[in-house]
């Protein structure tokens, strides 16, 4: 089981910042084809590309700027469940150009800063959580960065 601490804004917000840049590092070394490269996927799973696995790690990254606005999800997405949400965002990016999903990821990096640094300071360190708290800004990226995109790209 995963440690509680208590976090400290500063200390998130550094994770965020460090895993947002080394993802952008990979996003800004991707060449036109890459965008379309399959990350390994079981088959019974959607067949993502690096694009599709961009969109996903940004989704959730708009979803915890929500969680720390404490906004509701939008409407046709409440009560989804996890697989599920995946799904929605698999179809509502599959088709759109990379250069949309670029300017997306690098939009809600913006929006997550903003969101952290308006967050009550109670929202960081109020009660324990786990050490990786808030997983969806650093360490689920990490994990898809690593697992599908570096790995699609050949940099594993």
């Amino acid at each position: 089981m995963s440690q509680r601490v208590r976090h400290r804004r500063a200390d998130v917000v550094a994770r965020v910042v460090g895993e947002f840049e080394r993802l952008d590092e990979v996003v800004a070394r991707l060449r036109p084809e890459d965008w379309e490269r399959r990350v390994p996927r079981s088959e019974t799973r959607d067949p993502w590309t690096v694009k599709d696995a961009i969109a996903h790690i940004v989704y959730w990254k708009a979803h915890a700027a929500r969680v720390a606005r404490r906004e509701p999800p939008p409407a046709d997405e409440r009560g989804l469940e996890y697989t599920e949400q995946n799904r929605v965002v698999y179809e509502r990016w599959r088709d759109r150009p990379a250069a949309d999903v670029l300017a997306w990821h690098r939009q809600v990096h913006e929006e997550v800063l903003a969101a952290l640094a308006a967050a009550p300071d109670e929202w960081f360190g109020g009660r324990e959580r786990s050490a990786e708290w808030p997983s969806d800004l650093d360490g689920h990226s990490a994990a898809h960065r690593v697992r599908d995109l570096e790995a699609a790209l050949g940099e594993a």
